[in-house]
């Protein structure tokens, strides 16, 4: 799986930034796909996902301020970031979770993360 992430940048409060991640994953059938992010000296944390089914997941720091869709047919997941924060300061990563087969073992995959900055 290879992922290509762009979006990220310097943004003061309450402005936004998209982000996307354009992933190509060979015969995998996805799980789900989103966004993580981490911050200086904390662990990763999950931000948004879609599921199989095309429904969708939030930290309850991103509800209501964030939105994750993505285009099948490009193979590319957004991530509109609305209303941002300081406490939104992060490496964001794109994650993939899927299986090689019906019954295979799950497997994750990381992006190799873009930085967005929230300036007071």
């Amino acid at each position: 799986v290879l992922f290509v992430e762009s979006g990220g940048g310097s943004v003061q409060a309450g402005g936004s930034l998209p982000l996307s991640c354009t992933f190509s994953k060979g015969a995998l059938m996805i799980e789900a796909i989103g966004w993580f992010r981490q911050a200086p000296g904390q662990a990763r944390e999950f931000v948004a996902a879609i599921n199989s089914d095309s429904t969708t997941q939030y930290s309850d720091s991103a509800k209501g301020r964030f939105a994750i869709s993505r285009d099948y047919a490009k193979n590319i997941v957004y991530l509109q970031m609305n209303n941002l924060n300081l406490e939104d300061t992060a490496v964001y990563y794109c994650h993939l979770s899927g299986r090689m087969t019906m019954r295979g073992v799950l497997e994750e995959f990381w992006g190799q993360g873009t930085q967005v900055t929230v300036s007071a």
